[in-house]
């Protein structure tokens, strides 16, 4: 099985920064895509950020320019600075891994999505 494990979250004041960090354990083999969704009181969870194994990066239009999101293959971790926050950030962020293989025995396991357990980010005005 794997785990994803966020860290980073806390309060933060309008124009702070945070960063976030995301640690996939397990007996991985690969993993394809990696990114951050959030989701805001009363609203849909939405992608945040994604990254691919080569590093191709995708960011919703309300965070370019402000937050930043890379990768660590050897070390299965994903990463989101956060820069310039606004209240409107405020949400709990979870991380996502795509496309996960990992070692049963002698054998590779393919799933399609794990998610970690979210960890909140409030801003202040």
């Amino acid at each position: 099985q794997v785990q994803l494990v966020e860290s980073g979250g806390g309060l933060v004041q309008a124009g702070g920064s945070l960063k976030l960090s995301c640690a996939a354990s397990g007996s991985i083999f690969s993993i394809n895509g990696m990114g951050w969704y959030r989701q805001a009181p009363g609203k849909q969870r939405e992608l945040v950020a994604a990254i691919t194994k080569g590093g191709i990066t995708n960011y919703a239009d309300s965070v370019k320019g402000r937050f930043t999101i890379s990768r660590d293959n050897a070390k299965n971790t994903v990463y989101l600075q956060m820069n310039s926050l606004e209240p409107e950030d405020t949400a709990v962020y979870y991380c996502n891994a795509d496309g996960v293989s990992y070692w049963i025995g002698s054998y590779v396991r393919y799933e399609r999505a794990y998610w970690g357990q979210g960890t909140q980010v409030t801003v202040s005005s």
